[in-house]
């Protein structure tokens, strides 16, 4: 029975112990709860710093509406006729210089000639008709092709001086025998060799000689380019 009482007594000890530990352990971690708590703020730092760099351009949005027609602006003041334009003469009368200028160095080479409003001028090459047509289309001008007996003597000068015979503008239409202008004028003026035009729609084109007299010939021969402008 005494063993009994010493038994309870010993485990009522180890209790009160075991009681007490507890509680200092919750005292414990109160205080260090406490002690986590952060603390009022304090006044502020340094200076603040520099701002960042830009960032990257976004994409473009969509474009607007268009707007409204705005009304039309006051008329303006008249401007000077061409005649009082002093620039404008000024210009002009540059222009005429170097054309003049051109045409005499050209006039002193004998390769142009001028007849009335036209110009007569060659490159001194040969090909065949559409090559010259060609070639005359790409400079602004025409195959030659004489209207008259003077502009037909001017093209003899030029093809006596190359000592060769020149496809003039004209060809053959539908029947033999009847020639037109390249625009499809008919020709107003012939100065045809005794007996031609013989090539009874054969010979669709027309060549001139070193006499100036003419003679209907195929279109493939290699000829004198001559134009007019």
């Amino acid at each position: 029975m005494i063993k009994d009482m010493e038994s309870s007594t010993q485990f009522c000890e180890l209790g009160a112990s075991s009681s007490e530990k507890l509680q200092k352990g919750e005292l414990m971690e109160q205080e260090l709860k406490k002690e986590v708590r952060p603390g009022p703020m304090g006044p502020p730092g340094g200076m603040p710093g520099l701002p960042g760099r830009d960032g990257m351009t976004g994409a473009p949005g969509l474009p607007g509406e268009r707007g409204e027609k705005g009304e039309p602006g006051e008329r303006g003041p008249p401007g000077f006729p061409a005649y009082l334009d002093e620039e404008l003469q000024g210009t002009l009368h540059e222009i005429r210089h170097q054309v003049l200028q051109s045409q005499g160095v050209l006039r002193l080479q004998g390769s142009v000639l001028a007849v009335g409003e036209k110009v007569f001028s060659t490159n001194g090459q040969s090909v065949n008709f559409d090559a010259i047509k060609e070639l005359c289309a790409r400079v602004g001008g025409h195959i030659a092709a004489p209207r008259s007996p003077e502009e037909n003597e001017a093209i003899v000068s030029i093809v006596k001086k190359y000592n060769t015979y020149a496809y003039l503008g004209l060809v053959e239409g539908p029947t033999a025998g009847d020639f037109y202008y390249l625009d499809g004028a008919p020709v107003n003026y012939t100065n045809w060799y005794p007996g031609e035009p013989r090539g009874r729609g054969k010979e669709k084109c027309v060549e001139i000689y070193t006499d100036g007299q003419w003679n209907d010939k195929n279109c493939l021969q290699y000829r004198l380019a001559i134009c007019e402008f």
